[in-house]
């Protein structure tokens, strides 16, 4: 497996990331993460999505920190300062669950709160249900855990056609698509920081491809699985989605139905928020996480 990584001059003087990093390899990976706050303090665990890394937590993280938690943001491998295998048949769904449980096991994370979106929700729910000792409770913005029973909505077959075949595939611009707010080129540039050019991003495009879109998908069992363990969570469960996302609008609904530690919460809708809902209203989805940890402690 031929391994890339991003030089580090790459992330110098990004708006509103000055975090330090920390690495730690796995299988031959050095996989980064932000770790801010008390480190013995109580876990907030945030995983992003596609095709973003932990610059779409920069607002997020000092609201836990100051609230006396540690905010903890790791790129997964293939985007940020992590290293990133160069083809995209490098990348299947069990890897990313297999590098992540192996550096959640490194870290010993323990009574998490995961606040989780897009693919972090793909990877993080699987995470949750198949290490549920490690987690206190779920917080779900914009995410899913399918199983192939479902057809996705166009929008998302379109997206999946586009990131296979497209011969330009613009981070930042694909980012700032995905939000109400219209970002700065500063913010753009930041967001293709980890890509200095097209042979980084096979990870980036390879994600789309493994979401399971039929039921004998390789990762359809797994995850099918999972959702057996997510029917009888009852552990605390909370959906933040936003109330302008194409591709999840509606999914929050299945979580309130079929989750047990989702009934009984004040689920909310966040205004004014696009797929990234991190990017338009962190701040506001931070506090909304530090109110459901506060309720529920």
């Amino acid at each position: 497996m031929k391994i890339l990584r991003t030089p580090d001059e790459r992330f110098e003087n990004l708006p509103d990331y000055s975090f330090p990093p920390n690495y730690v390899d796995i299988d031959g990976l050095r996989i980064h993460y932000v770790d801010e706050g008390p480190p013995n303090a109580a876990p907030v665990l945030m995983l992003h999505g596609e095709p973003s890394w932990s610059y779409l937590y920069r607002h997020m993280i000092p609201v836990f920190k100051e609230a006396g938690y540690r905010a903890v943001a790791p790129d997964l491998v293939g985007f940020g300062r992590s290293d990133k295998p160069a083809k995209i048949s490098d990348y299947t769904y069990q890897r990313h669950v297999d590098w992540l449980t192996a550096w959640l096991e490194k870290l010993d994370l323990q009574n998490i709160t995961l606040v989780c979106q897009d693919w972090g929700s793909l990877i993080g729910l699987r995470l949750a249900a198949e290490n549920s000792e490690r987690f206190a409770r779920i917080v779900v913005g914009n995410g899913a855990l399918p199983t192939g029973q479902n057809s996705p909505n166009l929008v998302f077959k379109i997206w999946r056609i586009y990131a296979l075949y497209s011969p330009w595939f613009p981070i930042g611009r694909i980012v700032d698509a995905g939000c109400v707010t219209k970002l700065t080129p500063k913010i753009r540039a930041a967001y293709d920081a980890p890509f200095p050019d097209k042979s980084y991003k096979a990870g980036a495009r390879a994600f789309p491809r493994l979401v399971p879109m039929k039921p004998n998908d390789p990762a359809a069992p797994a995850n099918r699985a999972a959702w057996e363990v997510l029917k009888t969570w009852e552990k605390l469960f909370l959906t933040a989605f936003s109330s302008g996302d194409p591709i999840m609008r509606g999914l929050d609904r299945v979580f309130q139905k079929q989750v047990p530690g989702a009934k009984g919460q004040e689920h909310v809708t966040i205004k004014r928020a696009g797929h990234f809902l991190q990017e338009d209203k962190g701040v506001e989805l931070a506090q909304v996480t530090l109110g459901f940890i506060k309720r529920t402690s």
